[in-house]
């Protein structure tokens, strides 16, 4: 592994300080210990019939009041996160529409209910007074509110709950695979989160609140579970009510119960048992029915964008399904690219301004924003009028009629680039902030264009070959069906998730015939993301300090402890035929030789082994020991072990080795190794290439290769600086149409 030559980031630094598990070796730990803990409950009952059976009588009975504890815990955090998400609704509703007027009737009335009685026009409604009829009033108080409601959002992060920034779906994940992070779960993180979430939102900022959602559900089920001795002192069960909360978080956020607990296998959690789905499938029902008994929007509906679709979608439509999905995984990999740049130049000038930063973005939204229809409104409205149909209410100002058709297609193109520009410098500012509904607001915007002009072509050509299937008098084409599936190719493309998004799109429409379309959408945004995507080869460390299968002595071994710091060593072969034979932590090297010196004599030039030959008796296992004997081996075994393995002459570490170390291919994609971190949770992948050691990768080497990429900017602003963000975007664009241009001529050619 690679020694510490250059000083690491403060913000990765930190993740040295946590206490980290690697959940292979704690399995095995955790299995030698229900083996011992049967033997002795075997013993126990064998020697004492009456006693035994009392003892186990006993025990049955306290599992299951365990059982029924945490039932009970998970139905309580599953309704407080179903209220608090209510709440957080309904205050984020109304202080979107305080930006714009007031309600007559009532202080406390948002725009929807305050006109609750009035269809259509909200012209007619007198009850909801504007602030002022001349329009730079009203663009001026617009202004004043966004920036007052940012400010009062990050100061009250930054002074009281610096966790509460962001969108905490990462760090939650780090906690879940055995990170501990103080504080980020606690108290007040929770209440900081859950008041400013609706400032932010209604600031206008381009950031969601889905993410931050999942966060203030794991904090909630966490304050929850505190309560209660059997989760405060397990962390095993504390990651249980996590996995749950954190699908309930989605759940509330979307309206979709199955959609969130396949968010929790899909990206959260390293270790999804059935015991663990159905609690987490539990939590997220229990707080989808409170949200829907609390009713938020008056409408029955759980989220506001929820929507119905009664006509059915033609073949020929696939193809421009296919430019959608083109259109998520380029979105996808275009943003996480520019936006990694932006966060070096966050750091390096920002850092120590978050309530400024925070400020100006608000202004400079709704300064830009105002004057766009679709980016003046809330972005869960925008959608939910986005992706109406247009004989059921959705000719929100003129968008459905033909008239307009291309005042609407520019007013959309418009509000997705610029949506697309203020997400990449937004997100990831000093306050809570998500990239869920921004993504799916621009992959909205950019659909119901896309739907817009196909509508347009069948109508200047109603009976072309590729039109022969529609009915005359029945509406071919309904664009509110191409921003709902820009909306799941946009979100798939920057989260790369695929089938939690199909789910929870068929939830929020309970259309069945639309699970084909929205399919074929995110198999080609997965495509397009997986064509532009890192391979492990660009990650992974190549400086390694390695141990010999054979001819080292205990002197170069004392060194090369002293000499380094990392977790362990990859064994090859021999120092110039470098063949993956194994890996061993560094604790077993340190711990091995000195229980050796208990026993024999060792001089610097005693030779070591680190595989087995034809003299080593069978019977150990890799998998049978345990290396620290205060995690699960008791130090009788560890000194038999070495007593059948170490003499005077060499000692012998190959009960040590993990002979079948977990190791990938240099080609295979980030994103696999990604996954192979979150779910099998090792320190280290190592990496080989037909047999070879080459390199190895950590989640510290990913978290580098993040700075690296964001390209740490120059010491002070220049005004080139923006013309080289726009010269590198134009050369990303043209490189990729390049490369997929000859990719294609070399397909043709096959």
């Amino acid at each position: 592994m690679q020694g510490n030559g250059y000083n690491e980031p403060e913000h990765i630094k930190r993740y040295a300080d946590f206490t980290t598990i690697d959940w292979v070796q704690d399995s095995i730990i955790e299995r030698n210990r229900r083996i011992r803990k049967s033997r002795t409950r075997y013993h126990t009952h064998r020697g004492h019939d009456g006693r035994g059976m009392l003892i186990w009588i006993w025990a049955q009975f306290k599992k299951l009041a365990d059982a029924g504890q945490s039932w009970f815990i998970v139905s309580l955090v599953g309704a407080c996160i179903g209220v608090n998400a209510a709440l957080i609704s309904i205050v984020t509703e109304w202080l979107s529409d305080i930006k714009m007027g007031y309600c007559a009737d009532g202080w406390w009335l948002n725009q929807q209910f305050c006109c609750w009685e009035i269809e259509g026009d909200d012209a007619l409604c007198d009850s909801w007074h504007p602030w002022s009829n001349v329009t730079a009033a009203r663009w001026t108080i617009y202004i004043i509110f966004a920036s007052a409601f940012s400010f009062i959002a990050a100061h009250l992060v930054k002074s009281l709950a610096k966790y509460a920034a962001g969108s905490g779906i990462s760090e939650v994940k780090c906690i879940l695979a055995g990170f501990v992070m103080k504080d980020f779960l606690g108290f007040s993180t929770w209440i900081i989160k859950s008041i400013t979430l609706p400032l932010v939102i209604a600031s206008g900022l381009s950031v969601g609140k889905e993410g931050p959602s999942v966060h203030v559900a794991c904090c909630t089920g966490y304050v929850m579970a505190r309560l209660f001795r059997q989760f405060s002192r397990s962390q095993g069960k504390m990651r249980e009510i996590l996995t749950a909360s954190s699908a309930a978080g989605v759940a509330v956020a979307f309206g979709a119960p199955i959609g969130g607990v396949l968010f929790s296998i899909e990206e959260m959690t390293s270790n999804f048992s059935i015991k663990t789905m159905w609690r987490s499938f539990f939590c997220a029902l229990v707080a989808t029915v409170t949200l829907s008994a609390m009713n938020p929007y008056r409408s029955g509906k759980l989220v506001l964008f929820q929507v119905t679709y009664d006509r059915d979608w033609h073949f020929f439509e696939i193809l421009f399904f296919i430019i959608l999905g083109i259109f998520g995984g380029l979105y996808g990999a275009f943003v996480v690219k520019f936006n990694m740049q932006w966060s070096a130049f966050r750091r390096k000038h920002l850092s120590n301004y978050p309530v400024v930063e925070a400020v100006t973005l608000a202004t400079l939204t709704a300064v830009v924003g105002y004057w766009n229809r679709f980016l003046r409104i809330d972005m869960t409205e925008s959608m939910a009028i986005l992706f109406r149909e247009c004989d059921s209410g959705g000719d929100y100002d003129h968008l459905c009629q033909t008239s307009f058709q291309w005042t609407m297609a520019t007013s959309l193109f418009v509000a997705t680039v610029i949506r697309i520009g203020f997400v990449v410098i937004s997100y990831g500012c000093k306050v809570p902030a998500g990239i869920f509904v921004p993504s799916m607001a621009i992959g909205a915007t950019f659909g119901r264009m896309i739907g817009i002009m196909v509508k347009a072509l069948y109508l200047a050509f109603p009976k072309s070959g590729m039109f022969a299937v529609c009915q005359p008098d029945v509406q071919c084409i309904t664009p509110g069906t191409y921003a709902f599936l820009g909306a799941a190719a946009a979100l798939s493309g920057v989260m790369r998730i695929t089938v939690t998004v199909v789910v929870i799109m068929f939830e929020l429409t309970g259309a069945l015939t639309y699970i084909l379309p929205t399919m074929i959408v995110l198999l080609v945004t997965k495509a397009v993301g997986d064509f532009l995507g890192t391979t492990v080869s660009s990650v992974m460390k190549t400086n390694l300090y390695t141990v010999s299968a054979t001819g080292m002595t205990i002197h170069q071994i004392e060194e090369l402890l002293k000499a380094t710091q990392v977790k362990g060593f990859p064994i090859v072969s021999s120092g110039s035929n470098p063949i993956l034979v194994g890996f061993i932590d560094r604790i077993d090297l340190r711990h091995v030789i000195d229980k050796v010196r208990l026993i024999h004599d060792l001089t610097l030039d005693t030779p070591c082994s680190f595989v087995r030959d034809s003299e080593d008796q069978e019977g150990f296992e890799f998998a049978d020991i345990v290396t620290d004997p205060g995690m699960g081996l008791d130090e009788d075994t560890l000194m038999e072990i070495i007593e059948n393995t170490a003499t005077q002459s060499v000692v012998k570490f190959w009960p040590w080795v993990n002979q079948t170390p977990l190791t990938v291919s240099p080609e295979l994609p980030l994103e696999i190794v990604v996954q192979l971190f979150k779910r099998m949770g090792p320190r280290v992948v190592l990496i080989e290439d037909h047999g070879a050691l080459v390199g190895l990768v950590t989640v510290k080497d990913v978290l580098h290769f993040t700075l690296a990429e964001g390209h740490e900017p120059r010491s002070a602003w220049n005004p080139k600086d923006f013309e080289g963000f726009v010269e590198e975007a134009w050369t990303w664009i043209t490189n990729f149409m390049t490369s997929l241009t000859s990719r294609a001529r070399r397909l043709i050619r096959r």
